[in-house]
């Protein structure tokens, strides 16, 4: 049985989602804050955290990195309807997805197998280890991109996640869904900027000029596609 640990401020949430999602084969624990989720992930490791972005004291995003630095556990993240960067702020501190409130349970059930057949996935992924492209190395064991004279550039890992995306598939025009199913293991909503907020951000880091793109060009109603041919390095 996977173990979910929920945390919300909201009791009555809390005590829906345990009755729901213990009803469909999960051990579920709740926490209110950040200290009951400590306290709780020193008692017992969770396989996923549902974390609430609006938390009293330390909130849902700083709770995100200071979990992303320590574990890879699974995070899915609650976010305010139309809070648009909080999305974007939790996809880059390393969320694995996010579901705005207020939410149907089903659609939180989805999302949760969704997280869960992704993590089983990984492990059978191919052992390339590094994707050289246009003087630039992205190490995909060390989620490091390093220019050519060997600078580390620091990308969070929503920006890692979409570069590894484009990476692998050089020359192809990437869709908003398949980039979003990169990002967050489903499509993209159609009012959501997240990917086109990130795609620009990506740009800064490499240094590419979206009026000119030399690396990241946009295809008008399609999607994005990496200029470039990268070389996998297997090790």
């Amino acid at each position: 049985m996977k173990s979910l640990l929920v945390v919300d401020d909201d009791p009555d949430l809390r005590s829906l989602l345990q009755d729901y999602l213990g009803e469909q084969g999960y051990t579920v624990r709740t926490a209110a804050e950040g200290e009951s989720l400590w306290a709780a992930l020193a008692e017992q490791p969770a396989d996923l955290i549902i974390l609430d972005v609006m938390l009293p004291g330390t909130d849902g995003l700083e709770l995100c990195r200071l979990l992303r630095a320590r574990m890879s556990t699974p995070i899915l993240m609650l976010t305010a309807r139309g809070d648009e960067m909080d999305r974007i702020i939790g996809l880059e501190m390393g969320a694995d997805d996010y579901l705005p409130k207020p939410f149907h349970p089903r659609e939180l059930l989805a999302r949760i197998r969704s997280i869960f057949r992704r993590v089983a996935q990984t492990g059978s992924a191919p052992p390339v280890r590094t994707l050289h492209f246009a003087g630039w190395t992205l190490d995909l064991a060390a989620h490091h991109l390093i220019r050519a004279d060997q600078v580390v550039v620091p990308l969070s890992t929503g920006e890692f996640r979409l570069l590894k995306a484009l990476a692998e598939h050089p020359n192809q025009v990437l869709s908003r869904d398949q980039l979003m199913d990169a990002l967050a293991g489903r499509d993209a909503d159609p009012f959501d900027r997240t990917i086109d907020v990130m795609v620009s951000r990506l740009r800064r880091r490499l240094g590419d000029d979206a009026r000119e793109p030399a690396l990241i060009k946009t295809i008008r109603n399609e999607g994005y596609v990496l200029l470039t041919q990268p070389r996998g390095v297997t090790g």
